[in-house]
This record gives structure tokens, C-alpha cells and sequence, in this order.
């Protein structure tokens, strides 16, 4: 594989990962913080609604999950490409 093919994964990759990676922080961030704080008998719901997708007057709610799982097959499709490109330019 080219060498400026493999630059352009590593490129894309660099791009997309901050991307994906900020709301599957969040989301196992609030979903972690829930749980800890509902076992002290603290019930933060806001933390649910910010779990699902729900950012104050934004609702992302119906489209959260759907954003979530496709962001994560991105950043395994970019790493994958990665992955390969260097592979195939080292055999």
C-alpha cells in the first residue's frame, strides 16, 4: 500500500478519535457516576438524562445510542484501515 495512503489513515484517525471519543467518555463517565453515587442514596437523575443523550435544552435522546454505536464502528473501521495499511506496507 502507498505510503501517503497509510499517512491519510493515520490522518483520518487522528481526526475521528477526539470526535468519538468525547461522548463514549461521557456517557461511561455519567453511567459510572450514577451508579456510585445512587449506592451513597444519592438520586442524580441528571446524570441519566445526560447518559442518554439529553444536554439541557438539546435531546438527543432518540438519535444517542444510534450516534454512539456508529462513532464506535469509526474508530475501529480507522483503526482497522490503520492497522492493515501498516501491515500490508511491511510485508
Amino acid at each position: 500500500m502507498p505510503r501517503a495512503l497509510s499517512a491519510r489513515f493515520r490522518r483520518a484517525h487522528r481526526l475521528v478519535v477526539p470526535l468519538a471519543a468525547a461522548p463514549l467518555l461521557l456517557t461511561a463517565a455519567s453511567g459510572s457516576l450514577y451508579s456510585l453515587l445512587l449506592e451513597r442514596g444519592i438520586d442524580a437523575f441528571w446524570l441519566i438524562k445526560i447518559h442518554t443523550g439529553r444536554f439541557g435544552p438539546i435531546n438527543l435522546q432518540p438519535y444517542y445510542s444510534l450516534l454512539l454505536g456508529a462513532l464506535t464502528l469509526v474508530v475501529i473501521g480507522s483503526g482497522l484501515a490503520m492497522l492493515l495499511s501498516s501491515a500490508r506496507s511491511r510485508a
